[in-house]
């Protein structure tokens, strides 16, 4: 394995460790199975609420993540083939950020601006996006999960 993909796991690995942390970890598990907002009103109302930390935890994350993806510093192919949850962030805020970009004190060009490049540039990212999204909704019809 060259240097530059030993760096790149190792990156990857650092990451994950993040990830683990127990205060991430719940947020995580928050975000892909109680969080699931139906209007841009909905996650407007998690921001001001006792769930906005663990909203901007989940989000922020995988911007960062995204952004190191985009500046070159890991692999893509590599990021992509070992993790699929920024995909399902997207996905779930997807149809919502043209309304998020737009509110007042959020840079509407730069609002998960890393992970949507990172996601959408992936060879079959609408089929991933899908996927995702059918995913999603399957766990909340499944009655094991509360709306936000």
């Amino acid at each position: 394995m060259s240097s530059k993909r030993q760096e790149d796991a190792n990156l990857i690995l650092r990451l994950y460790e993040i990830r683990s942390q127990e205060t991430m970890r719940r947020a995580r598990d928050w975000f892909a199975t109680v969080f699931s907002p139906e209007t841009t009103q909905d996650i407007l109302g998690i921001l001001m609420s006792e769930r906005s930390a663990d909203f901007r935890m989940v989000t922020s994350y995988w911007d960062m993540a995204a952004a190191l993806v985009v500046f070159g510093a890991i692999d893509e192919e590599m990021f992509n083939a070992i993790n699929t949850e920024h995909v399902a962030v997207f996905a779930k805020l997807q149809p919502f950020l043209a309304d998020l970009r737009a509110v007042p004190g959020i840079p509407p060009y730069l609002y998960l601006k890393h992970v949507e490049q990172v996601v959408l540039h992936i060879p079959d990212a609408q089929e991933r996006i899908a996927v995702m999204r059918r995913y999603m909704k399957s766990r909340k019809n499944s009655g094991s999960v509360e709306k936000a």
